[in-house]
């Protein structure tokens, strides 16, 4: 090069090409940000020797910040879901996995306008290195929300009518499916369901799962009668089931809190559990153990729900690309069938 001429200066793009990385993850080794793994961070590191790479100082200072957190959203009306041991579970999974990234979990509830614009805001100005979104229904406006955000977003289920890059769930199919396969290996041949939320794709699974199982069996399913996961819907829900087919002889309730209420309608009833009537629930969680009579359920990791979330978000802050997960259930047998 001819003296005088000015030595062209290299870029963050060649820089991450060189390392062979994304530009953001070479922008938070340049900013010296966490969550970067050590072979990425040597790799840009050698790439900006290597080109002589100097930053910047304003456009460094521009640079995505760090917040060092990460947000679980919940799309709920009550700001008990967080007391819910299904979500209770969740949060001690995520904010293990959390804790090993050195990344705080934040908690949001979004139901409202108001709660909704909070999130909206969070996903526009970076407020969090990342979020977690769960419990979406049909048409909630935070699954578009989630599609345009700025930032990773990972999704605990999959809402209805949308097919997100991320997430993690479980088989809720299979899941309802081999409950009520159970059900009916027992004898049951009049069996009816407590559905979850029609507007939830987790509660459409759980009731296509109890129809499958039913008519591969030759029988014919009942209507469902819907809850909203609560013990108190699921009392209700059992009533009603009772009162339109009074000599049902089993029932598979998708969720265990809904389960537990249906035992208690039966007690009231004067029905006996299993002897009248056989009930299966969802989840595993400690409220099944400790049932009267403890009740049979299919087994989801709840905890690993969270972790797997949490992780899979972890990953993406750190410039990889992990792949959706869908989890393994189990039945666990119990006194209720």
């Amino acid at each position: 090069m001819a003296e005088g001429v000015p030595r062209r200066q290299s870029t963050l793009d060649e820089v991450a090409e060189l390392a062979g990385v994304s530009r953001s993850v070479a922008s938070r080794v340049l900013n010296n940000a966490p969550h970067v793994s050590r072979a990425k961070r040597e790799a840009v590191e050698r790439a900006v020797d290597r080109l002589g790479y100097v930053p910047h100082p304003t456009a460094r200072a521009l640079a995505t910040r760090q917040t060092g957190a990460a947000a679980l959203v919940i799309s709920g009306e009550d700001p008990a879901i967080f007391a819910d041991p299904f979500f209770a579970q969740v949060i001690v999974g995520a904010s293990a996995a959390l804790e090993d990234a050195d990344l705080h979990l934040m908690l949001c509830l979004a139901a409202s306008d108001r709660g909704r614009g909070r999130v909206a805001r969070l996903l526009r100005s970076k407020g969090a290195d990342g979020v977690m979104l769960m419990a979406l229904r049909e048409d909630d406006p935070l699954a578009r929300m989630a599609e345009d955000a700025e930032i990773p977003v990972v999704l605990g289920g999959r809402p209805v009518g949308l097919d997100p890059r991320w997430y993690v769930d479980v088989d809720n199919l299979g899941g309802a499916r081999a409950a009520t396969e159970y059900l009916i290996s027992l004898g049951r041949t009049r069996v009816a369901t407590i559905c979850g939320r029609p507007d939830t794709a987790v509660g459409r699974a759980r009731h296509r799962g109890y129809r499958d199982a039913m008519l591969a069996a030759g029988l014919e399913p009942y209507p469902p009668e819907a809850g909203d996961f609560t013990e108190a819907s699921g009392a209700a829900a059992m009533a009603a089931l009772l009162a339109r087919h009074p000599d049902l002889d089993g029932v598979f309730a998708a969720s265990d809190n809904m389960g537990v209420g249906a035992l208690r309608a039966l007690r009231d009833a004067g029905r006996r559990v299993p002897d009248d009537v056989a009930v299966i629930g969802f989840d595993d969680l400690a409220v099944a153990r400790m049932a009267d009579p403890p009740l049979t359920t299919v087994h989801q990791p709840v905890e690993g729900l969270g972790r797997e979330m949490a992780r899979m978000l972890v990953a993406l802050v750190n410039g990889q690309a992990p792949t959706p997960l869908i989890l393994p259930t189990r039945l666990v047998t119990r006194a209720s069938a």
